[in-house]
This record gives structure tokens, C-alpha cells and sequence, in this order.
């Protein structure tokens, strides 16, 4: 790159030029910043600060395209705001873009809105955050904190005495989490250290036993944590309640003061990192002794023939009845807009926006420092600015459109990701089959054909893939895999194993965590007055086994009750009822069964508990975390709707934020037949195994949204049934021609 530190090698290029506006500026209201834009922005952000404000110098952090008012879209769109009416008449939309930037001198922050009029982008408001509040950490931010440590004295003396060179010296930048002893106005990191023997080796293999704090802004370490040891037990032991047979070499696991020579405190000696190698990268994998790739794998290829089922126009996609925008956001990664199905001529909007809001990943040991790892992928950092640039025939296979993404550097130009979401489609197997068993009966087997639109994001050590899926019966799937390698810290040659991880090889521990999302549903089924209804199958009441109403004791029924009051809006799972929630329009009703028309949602099976206890610092800051689903009324303002989960601005905050789903869920405003918003839990709890080392295979997620009571019948009735005159016999020796000529149809 041109510009030190502007792009990550996740990135494809740098726009610093703005060019020619483009008139109209978009085809969709809702169509992301072009690169162009985001450059035309920043110019008028920096002329209007040079000639009204005190501020010294613009670190831009983020710039985005500030959503116009939902009636005001689907007007424009035709989508009507009850499905069979007619769609209110289309208003003008003025184009905004919403930026937040730091003063580089003073490391205060600011928010600004400007609107484009005519082909000029001007300043409506600036707005200086309060103190302490802080903008997500931007990709070069994360670059400059490893230039920091590099140069930092102490740290340099500190690497040595374990064996590190300086040029050996690399650094994974965490936002800083929790830890009241540094001042809220400070823009600090916590450097996670590793040592890298080679240019392209695993450095994670080699984790250092020291963790500096930096700031930013003043670009220097200002702090330096040593964590404790593990040690056999005494007579006693702080983790005598888990029947732990280990001790630390500390007292407590509160964080010293910070004067206090933390070395000292740690009361252990230094341990140098691991010196075994464990690659992944190929030429380096061919050089450890005794490595052979398997040769037993034959081509398997996705082929279409005649070409893909799906059209794009811009942004805006459409497959198989289904039609809905496509924008990259370098928050939520991936945001999913006017979602519609063609029901047989009738369009019925679903979803007006689906997306990642939020997630986090607190881990599980509780001595200092190590409580401060609990990371706001998307708040802190941001899962567009971190998303890859795909690769065809690797990340996605098949016959692929991409589409491009681009956000805000430092200096104000565009970073552009080319291909940061792919979308393909997939064979899912069967959609249906029934087969007649009697004498001389038939059968009739449907495939079912999914469309993916799909994003991978690395995280400094991990790796999150999303897939948004689509079916032909109407059900919408939300996937996240995730891989990469664990985050780890090194053990002592003879430090015993810790109750709160795992040593996956010599010298390597990772320690416990989850990883708990937060996807945000903002509903329109049938229209955008919808309710939420949630339903335990319950055995029948009152009705013991013998009795009249229920002598065989095999009843039981679906007890349906609406989630009708603010208050009520934060809802846990129970598993003993089988708990489910639909979205539902009161307005449309199925004209058999007789009940509203909407969506389930399907999530059971990824729930994940927040291990965390009550008012701890996870708990406060990731308070979503603590229950399975929230519903809350949405409230639109001159800066759109309500959106993140944890507050508008996560780094470095030390309670839950005043615009977090908590407060939105309190008092008696009403949820039924309102402008909703869902935002559903789903996580994993991560127990590290040897087996997720040192690249970890793909965990999956899965929350499925299914049609209920909102379609007559089956949808997919209409899809062609299977016949594929490509299929044929592995071993065509073997089977004595008793395949041949066979087909589908029966």
C-alpha cells in the first residue's frame, strides 16, 4: 500500500480520489457509500472543521451511509405497509451519511451527519462526544499498536530476556475491555504479544508472558501486565469450590495497583515462548518432517450449465420468489434489507432488515489480566472493516456474483474490499419426498436449492463466516461458522494445567470462552405493524393420567401468550416447555387454521447461557448476553432507528450504555401490532480441544426463521422434482447395469 498502515492485507485497494458525482447518487435508497462518496465525504468533513472548530486534526473512524426513515423507503420502493393495500405515496429521500472521527491531538470525539445537496456534501451537525465515550477501533489502529510495542524500550528488554529479537516481536491490539485503574478519556489497547521465528509461521504458537497497554493516541505503552502462574496446591486454595487442584501464585485475582511492579506481584519467574512450530500455510507445512498431504481426494466441481437462477441489479437480488438488498456496512458485515416473497403476484414483505448487531466473546479465567478478554467484534472493532476479500473456488464454489464493500481510512480516503460477499447457490439435499409403499404405488422426490450470501471476517486470531440463506419453502437460515486459531497464552515447563483452559500442546494454553451473538431482526411481516407471541407446549392442564379429559395421559397443547408490555420484552428459553416465539401479523390470518400469519424462530439448539455472573463487567457491558430474546418498540430519529445492542459507542464503556437493549425494555409502552425490533441469542461455549489446534475445524451455528400459518399451503409445491442426468454410479462394475436409464420420475 501507498499510505503505511491505511489497509490490511484483507483489503484490496485504497480510493483516495472522490471523482465525479454520480447523478442520481443511487439506485436504491438504502445502497452503502460508494468509495467516491466515502473520499467526497471526508473532504467536507475537513473543510468544515478547518473553518469552524478548534479541532487540531481528523482521524477519521467511521463513514456510512445514515438510513433514510423505513415509511419513507418502502414508499419509495412500492412496498406497502400492509400486505393487499396500496403502498403510500414516495416523498423525496435526501442522502445522508453519518461520520464519527477523533481528534488526533487531543483524542476527543466527535459525531457529525451531512446530507448531499445537489452534488455537495454538506455539515448538518457536529456533535463532540462525552468524555470516556469512544468510536470502534479502526484496522489501523490495530496495525499501529504492534509499530508501539516494536519501539517501546522495556518491552524490547522484555522480549529479550525470553529470547525475542525486536524484528521476532508481534502484536495482537484487543480493545482494552475493563479496567478502571487507566482513565476512561484514554484510547488504549491491550497488546496480546507473540513471537514469529519466520515471515509467514504461525506466531501463535509462540505466545509471550507479558501484556502491554497502549495508547493510541499519544502512541506509547503506558502500562505493562504480567499475569500469575498455576502451581500445585497447598493446604488450600482460591479454586477450592471447583475441586481445583491447583493454586495461583498470587493471592488474589484482582488487578494490582498500578504502580506496583506487576512482575513482582506475579511473584513467578518469566517463561520464554514455545519454540515448536505448528504451521498451516502449505510450503511450510511440506518442511516438518514426516507431513504428506492426502491423495485420496478426487475433483468434486459445482456446475451450472446454463447459468445461475439469481439476478442482480446493483444491490438488489432476486431468486425464486424472493427479492431483497444487499449492502456491506462496516459494522454489521452484511445487512440485509426489504426482504419480500412473491406469493403467486402478491408481495409480501418479511423482514425490513436482518443483520449481525452485536456479539461478544468473554473468556473464562479469572486471574489479572486476563478478565479483560472480552471482545465486541462488532461494537469495538467492526465486521466489515474486517471481512476478506474472497477467493473464488475457495471460499466460494460455484458460479459466483460478488459484490464489493469499502470503508473509511484515517486520512479519509476509502479502503475497498472487492469481493467481500459472494452469493451462489447451493444444493441443501431434500426438500421434499413421500412415496407411495403399496403394490404399484409411485414416488415423487423434490431437491431443494438454497441461495447463500456470504461473508468471512477474521478477527486477529479467528475466523467468523456468515451465511445468509434462503429456501425455496420460505424458510430464511442464519449460519455462522467459526475457525481460525484459539487465543492462547503460554504455560511454564512445569506450571501445572489450568482449571479454566486447555494446554493444547507443550507450552500452550487456551482458556475457556464463549462466543455469544446478537442478530437483529427488524420485522415487517405482512406489514409493519407486527407482535410477538411466544408459545410452551404444554401436557393438558388439570387433566391427570386416567381422567376423563385426558384417561391415556397422552395430551397436550400449545399455549400461545403475546409479549404485550415493554417490560416483558427480555424472554429466556425453557426448555421443558420447548419454548418458541413467532413474529405475527394480528391483521392476516390463515383462512384454515385460523391463526395469524407470521414467522417462528427456530434457535433453540444454539442457545448459550452467559457464564458471566450478574454485574460483573461482561454482564454490564454485554447485557444482551443475558437473556435468549429481547423485543423492544423501535424509535426513529434524526439519527435512524435504535440498532446496536450495547450501545451506539462500545469501547472502553464500564456500564451498560443508556441506548442498550435493557433500557429499551422497561415501562408499559406497548409491543402489540407495533414497529418491532427482535434481537435473538445465540452462542456457543467453547472448551478448547487438541483437535482445534492448530487451526481450528469450523464450529456451526444455525437460527432458522420458518413460515408459520403465513403461507395456504406448502410454498415449494411448484419446484420441478429431481432429475439430475449428471448423477451416476461410483462403481458402474459393481452394479450390473441395474442403474441404468434410472431416473426421477416414477
Amino acid at each position: 500500500m501507498s499510505v503505511p498502515l491505511t489497509a490490511p492485507s484483507t483489503a484490496t485497494t485504497v480510493v483516495s480520489s472522490a471523482g465525479p458525482p454520480k447523478v442520481p447518487s443511487f439506485k436504491h435508497p438504502l445502497d452503502p457509500l460508494t468509495p467516491e462518496e466515502i473520499v467526497a465525504v471526508s473532504h467536507s468533513v475537513r473543510r468544515y472543521v478547518a473553518e469552524k472548530t478548534e479541532i487540531k486534526a481528523v482521524r477519521f473512524i467511521t463513514s456510512s451511509l445514515l438510513p433514510p426513515p423505513k415509511k419513507a423507503v418502502l414508499a419509495y420502493l412500492g412496498i406497502p405497509l400492509l400486505s393487499g393495500e396500496k403502498p403510500e405515496p414516495a416523498s423525496e429521500i435526501v442522502r445522508k451519511a453519518e461520520v464519527d472521527f477523533v481528534d488526533a491531538v487531543t483524542g476527543e470525539s466527535y459525531n457529525t451527519i451531512l446530507s448531499l445537496n445537489g452534488q455537495d456534501w454538506a455539515v448538518d451537525t457536529l456533535d463532540k462526544l462525552p468524555e470516556g465515550v469512544h468510536p470502534q477501533i479502526s484496522v489501523e489502529e490495530l496495525l499501529l499498536c504492534e509499530d508501539i510495542i516494536r519501539s517501546d524500550e522495556r518491552v524490547i528488554r522484555l522480549a529479550a530476556e525470553v529470547g525475542v529479537k525486536p524484528e521476532q516481536l508481534h502484536a495482537d491490539g484487543w480493545a482494552i475491555g475493563y479496567d478502571d485503574r487507566f482513565p476512561g478519556k484514554q484510547r488504549i489497547q491491550q497488546a496480546f504479544l507473540f513471537a514469529r521465528w519466520s515471515r509467514h509461521e504461525n506466531l501463535y504458537a509462540h505466545p509471550l508472558d507479558f501484556i502491554p497497554v497502549v495508547d493510541s493516541i499519544a502512541r506509547k505503552v503506558i502500562h505493562i501486565d504480567f499475569p500469575p502462574n498455576y502451581k500445585p496446591k497447598g493446604e488450600t486454595s482460591l479454586f477450592d469450590s471447583a475441586d481445583a487442584k491447583v493454586d495461583l501464585t498470587v493471592s488474589t485475582t484482582a488487578p494490582p495497583p498500578l504502580e506496583e511492579d506487576s512482575l513482582k506481584v506475579a511473584n513467578r519467574k518469566r517463561i520464554p515462548p514455545p519454540k515448536e512450530s505448528w504451521d498451516f500455510l502449505p510450503d511450510l507445512l511440506a518442511q516438518k518432517e514426516g507431513f504428506k498431504y492426502r491423495d485420496d481426494i478426487k475433483p468434486l466441481h459445482v456446475v451450472q450449465p446454463e447459468g445461475v437462477s439469481f439476478k442482480m441489479d446493483g444491490h438488489v437480488l432476486e431468486w425464486q420468489k424472493w427479492k431483497m438488498h444487499v449492502a456491506f456496512h462496516h459494522r454489521e458485515g452484511i445487512a440485509l434489507s426489504t426482504i419480500t416473497y412473491n406469493d403467486d403476484g402478491n408481495i409480501r414483505p418479511i423482514f425490513y432488515r436482518l443483520s449481525l448487531a452485536e456479539m461478544v466473546v468473554p473468556y473464562g479465567a479469572p486471574e489479572h489480566p486476563h478478565p479483560r478478554k472480552h471482545a465486541f467484534d462488532v461494537g469495538e472493532y467492526g465486521m466489515g472493516t474486517m471481512a476478506n476479500e474472497l477467493t473464488l473456488g475457495c471460499d466460494c464454489l460455484g458460479q459466483i456474483h460478488y459484490l464489493p464493500g469499502s470503508y473509511v481510512a484515517h486520512d479519509g480516503s476509502a479502503v475497498v474490499v472487492k469481493n467481500v460477499i459472494c452469493i451462489h447457490e447451493e444444493d441443501a439435499g431434500l426438500l421434499w419426498k413421500h412415496t407411495d409403499f403399496r403394490v404399484g404405488g409411485r414416488a415423487q422426490a423434490v431437491r431443494s436449492r438454497r441461495l447463500v450470501i456470504q461473508q468471512i471476517c477474521t478477527l486477529a486470531n479467528y475466523e467468523y463466516i456468515f451465511n445468509y440463506m434462503f429456501y425455496q419453502d420460505g424458510n430464511i437460515e442464519v449460519e455462522i461458522r467459526l475457525t481460525g486459531i484459539l487465543q492462547v497464552y503460554v504455560q511454564g515447563e512445569d506450571e501445572p494445567n489450568s482449571p479454566f483452559g486447555t494446554t493444547l500442546a507443550p507450552g500452550i494454553n487456551a482458556h475457556y470462552h464463549q462466543h455469544i451473538f446478537s442478530v437483529r431482526v427488524d420485522p415487517m411481516v405482512d406489514g409493519l405493524q407486527n407482535s410477538v407471541v411466544e408459545t410452551d407446549i404444554l401436557p393438558l392442564p388439570n387433566a391427570p393420567l386416567g381422567s376423563a379429559a385426558n384417561f391415556s395421559g397422552n395430551g397436550f397443547i400449545a399455549r400461545t401468550t403475546p409479549i404485550a408490555r415493554a417490560a416483558d420484552g427480555a424472554r429466556e428459553y425453557e426448555y421443558g416447555t420447548d419454548r418458541r416465539w413467532a413474529i405475527v401479523n394480528p391483521k392476516k390470518e390463515h383462512p384454515a387454521s385460523k391463526r395469524k400469519a407470521g414467522y417462528t424462530i427456530m434457535g433453540k439448539g444454539a442457545g448459550a447461557p452467559l457464564m458471566a455472573l450478574d454485574g460483573s463487567a461482561v454482564a454490564k457491558r454485554a447485557p444482551f448476553a443475558r437473556k435468549a430474546l429481547w423485543v423492544v418498540k423501535d424509535v426513529e430519529g434524526p439519527k435512524g432507528g435504535r440498532m446496536w445492542p450495547s450501545g451506539k459507542y462500545v469501547p472502553q464503556t464500564r456500564e451498560t450504555p443508556e441506548d442498550a437493549l435493557p433500557n429499551w425494555a422497561k415501562g408499559e409502552d406497548n409491543l402489540e401490532e407495533e414497529d418491532l425490533l427482535v434481537y435473538v441469542t445465540m452462542g456457543i461455549t467453547h472448551i478448547p480441544r487438541p483437535e482445534d489446534w492448530p487451526v481450528m475445524p469450523a464450529e456451526h451455528l444455525r437460527l432458522v426463521f420458518r413460515p408459520t400459518n403465513f403461507f395456504t399451503a406448502n410454498p415449494s409445491m411448484d419446484v420441478p422434482g429431481a432429475n439430475d442426468s449428471k448423477s451416476c454410479a461410483a462403481f458402474p462394475e459393481l452394479t450390473n447395469g441395474t442403474t441404468e436409464g434410472a431416473c426421477c420420475e416414477h
